[in-house]
C-alpha cells in the first residue's frame, strides 16, 4: 500500500514540475530586465493620438497625424509643410487619426503604413503604400515597425491596429491606437516588452477610459514610461485632471502637454 502511495505522490510531483517548467517565460517572469541605453528616443506629443517619434540616428516616425483640424494641437504644429518623416503610421481610418496622412505623404514623399485595405484607399504611389496586417512588420531606417491588434473599428479601411516600434538598442515603444483592454495584450508584452507605452485613456463613447487603461497596464505590462494620450481634445473625453487622478500613483506615468518634447 505504501509503495502505491509513494508512486502516486511521485507522479503528482512530476506532473506539477512539468506544468511549471512548460509555462511560457512571460508567465514565470512577467517583469523582464529592461535595457538601459544612452541612445536617445525623442517623443513629441502633437495632441490627441498624434506623435512624432525620432530614433537616435534621426529616423522620424509620424503616428496618427490629426493636426490641421485638431483643437489641441498648437498652431505652430498645424503647418503640415513642417513635417518630413521617414514614415507615417496610421492606426485606423477615423479622421481623428488619419486626417492629414495623405497631405503630408504627398508633400514629403513618405510611405504610409497601416492596414492594407485602408492604405490602398489613399491611392498613393506604390512605393508609398505600405499596407500590412496584424503580425506584419516594416523596416524604416533603424526602426522596425511591428503591426499589432487593437480592439476598435475602422470603416472604411480594414481593421484597427496598434504599432510597436523597435529601436536599434533593443528598446520598444507601443502606440496602442484606439482600443479596449484585450487578452492579446499579454502577447504584446511577451514578444516586445514595451519600454514606452503611448496609452489611449480618453474614454467617452468610443474608447477605454483612464481606469480601464490603468488596469491594462497593471494586468499586462511592465513599462519604464507611460504617456497618456487621446484625452482633452473634445467634449466627452477625459481631461488632464481626470487622467492625473487615476494615474497619479503610477510612478511610470509621464503626463505631457501637446507640443511638448521628451527624451527617453
Amino acid at each position: 500500500m505504501k509503495s502505491i502511495q509513494s508512486r502516486m505522490f511521485l507522479s503528482v510531483a512530476i506532473a506539477c514540475a512539468t506544468v511549471v517548467m512548460t509555462q511560457p517565460l512571460s508567465a514565470q517572469n512577467k517583469r523582464p530586465l529592461h535595457k538601459k541605453s544612452t541612445q536617445p528616443i525623442t517623443v513629441q506629443w502633437l495632441g490627441h493620438a498624434a506623435f512624432e517619434v525620432t530614433s537616435s540616428t534621426g529616423t522620424k516616425i509620424l503616428i496618427d497625424p490629426f493636426l490641421s483640424g485638431n483643437p489641441s494641437t498648437p498652431d505652430s504644429l498645424k503647418q503640415l509643410g513642417r513635417y518630413h518623416p521617414q514614415a507615417i503610421l496610421v492606426t485606423h481610418s477615423h479622421a481623428d487619426h488619419a486626417l492629414d496622412a495623405v497631405t503630408i505623404a504627398t508633400a514629403s514623399g513618405a510611405p504610409v503604413i497601416g492596414a492594407v485595405e485602408h492604405i490602398a484607399s489613399f491611392k498613393l504611389p506604390a512605393k508609398q503604400s505600405m499596407g500590412g496586417n496584424v503580425g506584419g512588420r516594416f523596416t524604416i531606417g533603424d526602426v522596425i515597425v511591428h503591426l499589432v491588434p487593437a480592439m476598435h473599428s475602422s470603416d472604411p479601411g480594414g481593421r484597427p491596429l496598434g504599432f510597436v516600434l523597435e529601436f536599434s538598442d533593443g528598446r520598444t515603444l507601443y502606440h496602442t491606437g484606439d482600443t479596449w483592454v484585450f487578452g492579446d495584450m499579454s502577447l504584446i508584452q511577451e514578444f516586445y516588452h514595451p519600454n514606452i507605452i503611448l496609452l489611449g485613456v480618453g474614454g467617452g463613447p468610443y474608447t477605454e477610459g483612464p481606469k480601464e487603461a490603468l488596469r491594462a497596464i497593471q494586468k499586462y505590462f511592465t513599462p519604464d514610461h507611460i504617456i497618456p494620450m487621446h484625452y482633452g481634445t473634445f467634449p466627452g473625453l477625459s481631461d488632464e485632471a481626470e487622467v492625473k487622478a487615476v494615474f497619479g500613483a503610477e510612478r511610470h506615468t509621464v503626463v505631457m502637454r501637446p507640443g511638448q518634447v521628451r527624451v527617453f
